[in-house]
């Protein structure tokens, strides 16, 4: 495959190339921003009016000090200080750009604060993502008899190219789209931990995993497509600790369509010592291994199914929103990051950066826990930083904040780690942090190859699953 970093010149003849063959999700004239005043993946190139946000130079590459292949990514920015701080007393000032859900965190909780550090667009791509992005911009189109049930392009199968499939988003579907296509290693193994902080400031911990996160379609020789059903994003997550937790195992695939079978889920667990199908694990079904606080469709951003709401693109913003979050995972013990009622801030590191914001306002008819989502998702990454979900009377319930920090030795991001902060039950919890625990670890790897202990399969699942 072609490797080459594509320039404009370049950009205007796959366009043009493509736009014979496909019903165009852009025209051959829009897409040529693509490599101009847009990058390669669809974000402004150039900085914001006053600069605080900088403009996009590719992404940052492995500092001095990190080896390919090290349990932990070292963080490249660990001695900057924060440029201000926003708590309850200055937040008016900056009201303009503050999420939400930031905003709200902020009234209710006297001890919250941001710390806002310089702004680094950090996320690089591999070259032939970005080609295939290119391909992607007047080839691939959203499909499904529900809006935004599945995807085509001109790639085999007639699915779109192995990169962003909208990178000129016309709605909030094809933003969601990029969000689960969104770029990083093929496997994110990673050994962490999660705590529940209960209303009283009393933490629990949870289930303890060592988990495999995939992005199947980012293994260039196209392996682990195949042996994944060719999902677009999943997991391969047994948990350890605690005892009466251990030798459980999630599996997850979520494909390409994901109309009626579009998600293949299974489980292991020790005592009945078999893998059982579990197609009901979606949507607002709470997660019974982690207490019951976290839903199934709220994993990692969103994953799932969207056709219980109406997704509106409300446009691109300025905001304030957690960043290069190195410290916060691959710096500390997971105990450590925890407050009394929200994460230390001085843990966090928020930075502003233009998110896209889509609104999910829930179907007549159709059920769910939440009457409205608000999700944020960066432009550069194409990864969701943080969101919202509001209750049946429309009262804001819960604030997840997404952890991400860019994956420089292949490229994307690890986006695992995320806080939900409950704002009326007054608890939250915090998953898939703790690189300094004992044991803990974030590793990426372009394929599947290497990774130990990896199992993708039920069968494998079944036959090396033991309490």
């Amino acid at each position: 495959m072609n490797k080459r970093w594509f320039g404009r010149a370049c950009v205007a003849g796959v366009v043009m190339g493509l736009a014979q063959a496909a019903v165009a999700a852009v025209s051959a004239e829009e897409a040529k921003k693509l490599g101009s005043t847009l990058t390669e993946f669809g974000a402004e190139k150039a900085g914001n009016a006053d600069g605080s946000i900088p403009a996009y130079t590719g992404g940052i590459s492995a500092p001095t000090g990190y080896k390919k292949g090290d349990d932990l990514y070292v963080d490249p920015f660990k001695d900057e200080k924060p440029l201000y701080t926003i708590d309850t007393s200055n937040m008016e000032r900056y009201s303009a750009v503050l999420t939400e859900g930031a905003k709200a965190m902020l009234k209710q909780l006297p001890s919250y604060r941001l710390d806002v550090y310089k702004t680094h667009r950090s996320v690089r791509y591999a070259p032939w993502v970005l080609e295939n992005t290119l391909k992607n911009a007047s080839s691939a189109k959203l499909e499904g008899d529900v809006e935004g049930d599945s995807m085509s392009g001109a790639d085999a199968g007639g699915l779109p190219f192995p990169g962003v499939p909208f990178p000129i988003p016309k709605t909030g579907y094809e933003v969601m789209w990029n969000h689960k296509l969104r770029f990083g290693p093929a496997v994110m193994h990673s050994a962490v931990a999660a705590w529940l902080v209960d209303a009283s400031g009393t933490p629990s911990p949870l289930p303890t995993t060592t988990s495999a996160v995939l992005h199947p379609w980012y293994d260039q020789s196209g392996k682990l497509r195949k042996e994944t059903f060719d999902a677009v994003f999943g997991f391969s997550s047994p948990l350890t600790s605690p005892p009466s937790s251990a030798g459980v195992h999630f599996l997850g695939y979520y494909l390409a369509n994901s109309a009626e079978g579009g998600q293949k889920m299974w489980f292991y667990t020790p005592g009945q010592r078999r893998v059982r199908s579990a197609p009901e694990f979606n949507y607002d079904i709470p997660i019974a291994s982690y207490g019951g606080v976290m839903l199934w469709d709220e994993l990692y951003g969103f994953v799932g199914r969207m056709d219980r709401f109406d997704f509106k693109l409300v446009g691109k913003k300025d905001l304030i929103v957690p960043y290069n979050a190195f410290k916060v995972t691959n710096g500390m013990a997971s105990k450590d990051t925890l407050d009394a009622k929200h994460m230390k801030p001085e843990v966090l590191r928020w930075e502003k950066h233009r998110v896209w914001v889509v609104e999910a306002t829930r179907k007549a008819g159709a059920r769910h826990a939440y009457s409205k989502r608000t999700f944020y998702v960066d432009e550069d990454s194409w990864g969701i930083v943080s969101s919202e979900s509001y209750d049946d009377a429309g009262k804001l319930w819960r604030v997840n904040n997404i952890y991400s920090f860019p994956t420089y030795d292949i490229g994307g991001v690890n986006d695992i780690a995320w806080s939900t902060n409950d704002l009326i039950k007054g608890n939250y919890f915090v998953v898939d942090i703790g690189g300094k625990d004992p044991g803990g670890f974030y590793r990426s790897y372009p394929s599947a190859e290497g990774v130990p202990g990896l199992k993708l399969t039920p069968q494998s699942v079944a036959a090396g699953s033991a309490r």
